[in-house]
């Protein structure tokens, strides 16, 4: 018998939307210059090999989230415990919204979305670096 969704991912994407602060991507490029903000890239790996990431954006991907910004979870990252505005972004805004909402109802603030993810990032000029790949210790 095949599954019936009550809650598909166009309602939760709207609810999260109603429920965050969505940043334009020229907002965000104007914040991103700022010391207190963190770009937050969720995006899966390959994506970013494959697109290129903004300059200074701190990786996060979407399944790692919780984990990483909860100061209890033994994966804890400490950017998440800084006092700073953090802007999630992911390639066209869907996930972003998601992870922004996930973030705030946590407790991390404040924290946003970029709208329209890397794709408007990129249309509206903001900077790209190529990835590179991390070079062998030692």
């Amino acid at each position: 018998m095949p599954q019936t969704i009550h809650r598909g991912i166009k309602s939760l994407i709207d609810e999260a939307n109603a429920e965050i602060e969505t940043v334009s991507a020229a907002e965000a490029i104007k914040a991103a210059q700022s010391a207190d903000v963190v770009i937050v890239d969720i995006r899966d790996p390959r994506e970013i090999e494959r697109d290129g990431k903004i300059p200074g954006a701190f990786s996060c991907t979407r399944g790692m989230l919780e984990f990483w910004i909860d100061p209890a979870s033994p994966y804890a990252k400490p950017i998440f415990q800084e006092d700073k505005k953090f802007i999630f972004h992911c390639a066209g805004g869907m996930r972003s919204a998601l992870a922004a909402k996930t973030a705030k109802d946590m407790g991390l603030k404040p924290v946003a979305h970029m709208g329209g993810g890397f794709a408007a990032w990129r249309d509206a000029g903001g900077p790209i670096e190529k990835w590179e790949p991390k070079k062998p210790k030692g």
